[in-house]
């Protein structure tokens, strides 16, 4: 780690972003009732659709269940760095 990256405080694997991720997901499962696995295996399923498409920055990517009522949104943070070549 840089001395940079200590000052501005740039840890990209951190212990604090890992437990910050898992918690929010427990939350999006609790907050959805979609089992946690689930919810797990579409984020991936997603991700890999929207890669061979985009550049995606993956530590951003996110997405969330959102459960208004008898509604349920799914929606997702999506960090495009660039359109694939080949998918143009």
């Amino acid at each position: 780690m840089t001395i940079f990256d200590r000052w501005f405080g740039k840890k990209e694997d951190s212990a604090k972003n890992v437990a910050r991720d898992r918690l929010r997901m427990v939350l999006q499962q609790d907050r959805s009732s979609i089992p946690a696995p689930i919810m797990e295996k579409i984020r991936a399923d997603i991700l890999a659709v929207l890669c061979k498409h985009l550049d995606i920055d993956e530590r951003e990517f996110d997405i969330a269940v959102e459960r208004e009522g008898e509604a349920v949104a799914l929606t997702a943070n999506i960090p495009i760095r660039r359109i694939r070549p080949e998918a143009a």
